[in-house]
């Protein structure tokens, strides 16, 4: 059962990614065109992988993402504690000058260790962290040892946190952009990280 590979992404682009709109929970987008591009390449460049098991949010451009993979026969399960943090009143809106500064009001917080608030409706960082347990239960349960996690920007930021330990004031030290690939081990007592941020799949010609 034991160690375990898990192979951890972020979803392709969509075209609220692309407009620099606010996309969380709430908003169930497909992928645009250069987000189909990427998968494709994320695909060619990671098909040698030995899955098991493909685990994806209950949000579709997780699934479009990866599903390129499912013709490999690979079993897939959604669950909602990959997916992205909800951002409340401001799904689905531009960035206005207004909804910047209170995002970054609430980044900052976050920032300083107060992870338990959150923009108007929308979700804290520790209950994100509390849905991301409830996954990880499932995930070291399973039997399976080459396993892909195919999640959300600010999601896995705070899953990479607690996963290595971190207090999640230091969220944003794991970087990420669309199909940014991280590769963990996971030995029976802590997770390791071998691949950090990688995007040596859209580098190639």
């Amino acid at each position: 059962m034991f160690p375990k590979n898990i192979y951890l992404l972020r979803h392709a682009e969509t075209e609220y990614n692309r407009k620099g709109m606010v996309q969380g929970k709430g908003i169930d987008a497909d992928l645009n065109e250069t987000g189909l591009e990427q998968a494709r390449k994320f695909y060619e460049h990671y098909q040698h992988l030995p899955l098991q098991k493909i685990y994806i949010s209950t949000l579709k451009r997780t699934q479009q993402t990866v599903e390129q993979f499912f013709k490999k026969n690979v079993e897939v399960e959604k669950h909602e504690g990959l997916d992205e943090i909800s951002w409340g009143i401001h799904e689905g809106k531009p960035f206005t000058k207004e909804a910047h500064q209170e995002y970054l009001f609430y980044t900052s917080a976050w920032r300083n260790g107060q992870t338990n608030v959150a923009i108007t409706e929308g979700e804290t960082p520790d209950e994100v962290q509390y849905r991301q347990q409830i996954f990880t239960k499932v995930l070291l349960k399973d039997a399976a040892t080459e396993i892909m996690v195919c999640s959300h920007g600010r999601a896995m930021r705070i899953l990479l946190a607690w996963w290595l330990g971190y207090p999640l004031k230091y969220m944003d030290y794991f970087e990420h952009r669309n199909t940014s690939f991280y590769h963990l081990r996971y030995t029976g007592s802590a997770f390791h990280i071998l691949t950090h941020n990688s995007l040596s799949h859209l580098q190639e010609s």
